[in-house]
């Protein structure tokens, strides 16, 4: 495994690790993921073989408390990450466009990414030796994708007769001791309806193994090339999905003292509802999956608010840039500072996504080159801009059409400042 950076004042620095070194073996043991390493690393007497970038080999032994971590970074989580041999119709890797990075084009079914990272697993690829390792290492919680618990209709979305075993691999990975979180990407007229109670109730049975559900709406670029006929949901079809997945919270509250079921803020913008309170959302379990990620950012928005009273005392503009889905949010959130700031113009954009197709409205999905159109479109001097750190890729300054942070900032004067949560929000516009 190899090392891309080192933290200071760590362990790893303390032993002479660089950034380029490979840990090959620990007390004998090949690490072939960040799970082995970490339980390897566990022991107080470690020795550990080494590949400098020069090729050459060194044996390190060192004394460490148990709970002393090493305080190095890796190029990868795991050796190779396993892929998912599933053909979803709804699956959105096979909705980008052609010819974009490779690395958006990894479909990854890794049991265990979803341990380190929560992504989500469909369970399809998972050999009785997988299962036991699960187990061993106590990988829990996981996070697994439903879709539905019909066998038949299952087996419809991931287009496989082994989703229809969904049962069977739920059992076993409770067998082994996992709780998890699940999710349903609904697509109308497939999994919903009649098919959603079902998955509900099936799911509500495996408390308290199941710690959540999430149901989010499923999305269709203009670069889908999938013949199978798949549909989005309009404003009356999720008013129709918000009001039957209420019945269901509203008894899980009274029954449990929670919500468990949650859908994701996309239902709330169709339906033009209201997003709901943050006592809903039980600690934002799945908030990673946008399920209470509106509601978390309003509250942070408005607790930096709630804070702050000494206000700018000299006029500036600001453009925020957002989805289409989320820019009503944000200008409700500008509005209410606007009205106590006389010297704050603050303008959001919302911006359409011609990459993706119309379609696709959240922010996390905006390119670079949408962005930079946008916001040369507005013709207006401004202080700042705002965009959201969402767009960019994870612990990167790249959008997804590749265009750099640095790229974008050469097209204007205003300084351009990624925003990851409402409290941030709040802070840059006060500045």
């Amino acid at each position: 495994m190899k090392i891309i950076e080192i933290e200071k004042q760590s362990l790893a620095e303390e032993i002479g690790l660089e950034v380029g070194d490979k840990i090959l073996k620990i007390n004998e043991q090949t690490p072939h993921d960040l799970i082995e390493l970490s339980f390897q690393m566990a022991e107080e007497d470690v020795e550990i073989l080494v590949e400098h970038s020069d090729g050459e080999q060194e044996i390190i032994a060192f004394e460490k408390d148990f709970d002393e971590e090493l305080g190095a970074k890796f190029e990868s989580a795991v050796d190779k990450v396993r892929c998912c041999k599933n053909h979803c119709v709804f699956c959105f890797v096979d909705m980008i466009a052609p010819n974009m990075r490779k690395t958006l084009s990894v479909k990854d079914d890794d049991y265990r990414l979803s341990f380190l990272y929560g992504n989500f697993i469909t369970l399809t690829n998972l050999t009785d030796a997988d299962f036991q390792r699960i187990k061993n290492f106590h990988l829990s919680p996981l996070y697994v994708s439903i879709q539905a618990m019909n066998p038949e209709v299952r087996s419809k979305l991931l287009r496989t007769p082994l989703a229809g075993k969904i049962q069977t691999q739920l059992d076993k990975l409770e067998s082994c001791g996992v709780e998890y979180h699940t999710q349903v990407v609904l697509c109308p007229e497939i999994n919903d309806g009649e098919e959603l109670d079902y998955t509900i109730s099936e799911l509500l049975k495996r408390r308290p193994n199941v710690l959540s559900l999430a149901i989010v709406p499923v999305g269709v670029t203009k670069h889908r090339r999938d013949k199978f006929p798949l549909k989005q949901f309009d404003k009356v079809g999720a008013e129709k999905v918000i009001e039957q997945v209420e019945k269901f919270q509203k008894k899980n509250r009274e029954k449990f003292g929670k919500t468990f079921v949650y859908l994701g803020d996309e239902f709330y913008f169709l339906a033009d509802k209201k997003i709901p309170p943050v006592e809903f959302y039980d600690g934002f379990p799945q908030i990673e999956n946008g399920i209470g990620m509106t509601r978390n950012f309003i509250e942070e928005f408005k607790f930096e608010m709630k804070r702050r009273k000494i206000r700018n005392s000299e006029n500036i503009k600001l453009d925020v840039v957002a989805g289409t889905s989320f820019a009503k949010v944000l200008k409700n959130l500008a509005a209410e500072e606007m009205k106590k700031n006389k010297n704050l113009d603050v303008k959001i954009l919302a911006v359409e996504n011609n990459f993706f197709g119309s379609t696709v409205n959240v922010s996390g999905l905006l390119t670079g080159g949408d962005i930079i159109d946008a916001l040369k479109k507005n013709h207006r001097e401004r202080d700042k801009i705002l965009i959201p750190a969402t767009a960019l890729r994870t612990g990167e300054n790249i959008f997804l059409d590749d265009i750099t942070l640095e790229e974008m900032q050469k097209n204007f004067s205003a300084e351009i400042i990624p925003i990851h949560s409402g409290g941030e929000f709040f802070k840059a516009i006060q500045i």
